[in-house]
């Protein structure tokens, strides 16, 4: 319910400003219109109400609904029973009837497509009859100067503000269609980069690679003994170890390399344009830095890497083998000892870095 409110609340706000907007002004049309006709004083004061309270009256009545935006589609339908009113009113004056009820019409499709454009023509219909019941069925098929130039300002100005609510809408949509494509490729645990991110990345990494004839390692990383952190002391303790892993991570790596969760206790990291050397460098770093890592609840924890490195070489044949090497390399240092990082330094050779 609180998310149907707030989609609700927004969908009010949208609609607010084109509505004092398009009311405010479409009132010159329809004075024009009903100007040159005898009309009680009743019909006057309706018009002053319907243009410049019944706005801010609508408003108050959707924000402060149950369901927001349920009361915000009545208003609308309420609109359109006012516009029916005023064009039998202007006994279907040519002009300002085709501008008052095209403007609710395109009011009506923008806000809720084809379902409210017909719920919007019957409540029109309504306030036809509902004038006709009150002031009589009577037409004109004449429209002065005055008229013409009265029904401008609503043929102007409120497509522009319609417009620039649409504009800003799909300015949101944008933003949100943004977030949700970057969470779809973020791990949630980490704020790292997903396994079917990374891998993504991995391919296009090797492809510019194999193209330019360019450096590039890849690492895995494996906690030491992650699952028996977890079962000693909970998987809240282990969690807060990926996240320490992952913040040094990111603290760690320079500007361009790529890490990512790739599953478990396993994370991965892309270094573009870095040799082998330089890349044992930065995880040897990572390994020290993660090393010192002391919980505050667990002081007696103790936290280590073990790291596979692989360069790409012209005899990899594609993303796949390059990431095999990395993961030999990784079984290499965790079966002789751990706490280390071990390379695939040539082809099909590995070397062990303590």
């Amino acid at each position: 319910m609180d998310n149907q409110q707030g989609k609700g609340l927004s969908f009010a706000k949208r609609i607010y400003l084109p509505r004092v907007i398009g009311l405010g002004i479409g009132c010159f049309s329809v004075f024009a219109g009903l100007y040159p006709i005898s009309q009680p004083p009743w019909v006057w004061i309706l018009l002053v109400f319907n243009g410049y309270v019944w706005p801010h009256l609508a408003y108050l009545i959707s924000t402060r609904a149950a369901f927001p935006y349920q009361a915000e589609r009545r208003n609308l339908l309420g609109d359109s029973l006012f516009g029916g009113f005023w064009a039998a009113a202007m006994q279907f004056n040519p002009l300002p009837t085709v501008t008052i009820l095209a403007m609710m019409t395109m009011n009506n499709v923008a806000a809720g497509g084809g379902r409210l454009f017909v719920r919007g023509l019957l409540a029109q219909l309504g306030g036809v009859l509902l004038a006709w019941l009150l002031l009589g069925p009577t037409f004109t098929g004449h429209t002065t100067q005055l008229q013409i130039y009265a029904c401008l300002p609503m043929l102007t100005l409120y497509p522009m503000a319609v417009g620039m609510v649409c504009y800003q809408l799909a300015i949101k949509l944008a933003a949100h269609k943004r977030t949700l494509k970057a969470l779809s490729r973020t791990d949630s645990l980490t704020g790292l980069l997903n396994h079917g991110a990374w891998k993504d990345l991995l391919h296009l990494k090797f492809v510019k690679c194999q193209q330019q004839r360019g450096h590039g390692t890849i690492a895995l990383i494996d906690i030491d003994h992650f699952k028996r952190i977890n079962d000693s002391h909970g998987h809240i303790l282990g969690d807060a170890v990926l996240h320490q892993l992952s913040r040094d991570l990111k603290r760690n790596l320079r500007q361009g390399d790529l890490a990512g969760r790739y599953g478990g206790d396993e994370f991965c990291v892309i270094l573009p344009a870095t040799s082998l050397q330089q890349a044992s460098e930065v995880m040897e770093r990572l390994r020290e830095l993660f090393g010192d890592y002391r919980h505050p609840g667990v002081p007696q924890l103790r936290v280590s890497l073990s790291i596979g490195l692989a360069t790409w070489h012209p005899g990899l044949r594609d993303a796949a083998a390059w990431l095999i090497e990395a993961d030999r390399a990784l079984y290499v240092a965790k079966n002789t000892g751990r706490n280390k990082i071990a390379s695939a330094s040539l082809p099909g050779s590995l070397s062990i870095a303590t």
